[in-house]
């Protein structure tokens, strides 16, 4: 029997450039969920592993589908777990842990979300694991990482906008620094999760060795706040909040029109130009105050002249004229809300919102897959798991249970 012989009776098997990848996913909330979404989305056959008496707690998280019989099942759960298998699974008894040793063996890749040091607790960590399956990619997602004095600090995505610098540098000049509004701590790390797994994978499919794959959310953090560590290492500038400003480039930020705001970033000498074109005043890119990058930068410059003069074009019109009028030529965005961009003909083409019916519940929709491979194309229109919806499957084809190990299992509550 195939590692892979677990999707007899799906409607599909798994396709994609990560096909025949096996991923054991231990982890709960979002950093670890989105990073084993990815990889089955791109095809790896995921096996999202709970605890049957404390599941993942997204699981209780709005929004909700509602059956007609009351039931609710949690879109936020659904879009972050689609594509993959349900197994429960209680690593604190012994059996647990024999059972996830069994499933090692036969697997690639295991990825984890818990502080650093649990797993070690509970003898399953990756000097262990390894020992299992020296093949083994074991990726481990923390809030400080897996080494460091701050290693065992508990972290939820604030931590990680807080201790990695762009908290700091969020918000207006003249008001305390604010988040970044929405889990770019949790998202970031998901991120590169994604990249050191398939480095690592890439790895031991080559030389037959695994590895520990260690990502800390307070260092990808860090590594998008763009060019802040150099400005101070430089310079010693520390960053401040800036607003919607950009630290040197100008123009380049947020402007009012008629119905609402656009992005606009003309700030090359050719964007200028054809704004000022644009804008049915052309000689202003002649003007000697402003007519050349290097002077619109400077920031009184910018605030007297540029500023009022990209105010004044911009009022009068909505941010679909302006959008129309830049067409192709020049940077510029309507500043759009969810709804907006959900109906956005382009993000339509672009098959970035995508529907999966579930059965009692309806359909859901969510955004899609942002890789877009011509080959080898994801499939982001997945169902998420009911809480150990295939453990029966899983144990048969994977752990080689018989139907009275399964049964005795349940009886004793470690699946």
């Amino acid at each position: 029997m195939t590692k892979h012989s677990m999707f007899a009776g799906r409607e599909t098997t798994p396709r994609g450039p990560l096909a025949g990848v096996v991923v054991l996913d231990i982890t709960r909330v979002v950093a670890g969920p989105f990073c084993s979404m990815i990889l089955a989305d791109l095809g790896a056959t995921v096996i999202k592993i709970e605890r049957p008496s404390d599941p993942d707690y997204a699981r209780d998280f709005p929004p909700f589908l509602e059956s007609a019989d009351g039931d609710r099942f949690s879109a936020f759960f659904g879009q972050y777990n689609r594509n993959k298998l349900g197994l429960t699974l209680d690593l604190a008894a012994e059996d647990g842990k024999e059972v996830l040793k069994t499933l090692v063996e036969r697997a690639d890749v295991l990825v984890e979300n818990f502080r650093p040091g649990t797993m070690d607790k509970l003898g399953l960590g990756y000097e262990e694991l390894r020992q299992v399956n020296p093949r083994l990619v074991y990726t481990a997602i923390s809030g400080f990482g897996q080494t460091g004095p701050n290693r065992r600090r508990p972290a939820f995505d604030n931590s990680a906008q807080a201790a990695g610098g762009l908290w700091s540098m969020n918000g207006s000049p003249d008001q305390p620094p604010m988040r970044v509004g929405t889990i770019i701590g949790d998202l970031a790390a998901t991120m590169y999760g994604v990249i050191g797994t398939q480095a690592a994978l890439r790895h031991a499919e080559r030389s037959g060795e695994g590895q520990l794959v260690d990502v800390a959310q307070q260092d990808s953090v860090l590594s998008l706040t763009e060019n802040a560590v150099v400005s101070y290492t430089v310079d010693g500038t520390v960053a401040k909040p800036l607003g919607n400003a950009h630290p040197f480039v100008r123009p380049y930020e947020l402007y009012p029109c008629k119905d609402g705001y656009v992005f606009f970033g003309g700030y090359t000498d050719k964007f200028w130009r054809l704004t000022c074109a644009m804008f049915g005043e052309p000689d202003t890119a002649d003007d000697p105050e402003i007519d050349t990058m290097a002077k619109r930068f400077d920031s009184e410059v910018y605030e007297r002249r540029v500023r009022p003069l990209l105010h004044r074009w911009m009022a009068q019109r909505t941010r679909a004229e302006l959008e129309e009028l830049a067409g192709d030529e020049v940077p510029l965005t309507a500043i759009k809300d969810i709804g907006d961009v959900v109906n956005d003909p382009h993000i339509d083409a672009r098959d970035m919102i995508v529907d999966v019916e579930y059965p009692d519940f309806g359909a859901l929709e969510m955004f899609g897959q942002p890789v877009h491979l011509s080959a080898t194309p994801a499939d982001p229109r997945g169902l998420a798991p009911k809480l150990g919806e295939h453990t029966d499957t899983i144990l048969r084809s994977m752990a080689d249970k018989s139907d009275d190990e399964i049964a005795a299992l349940r009886e004793s509550g470690v699946v």
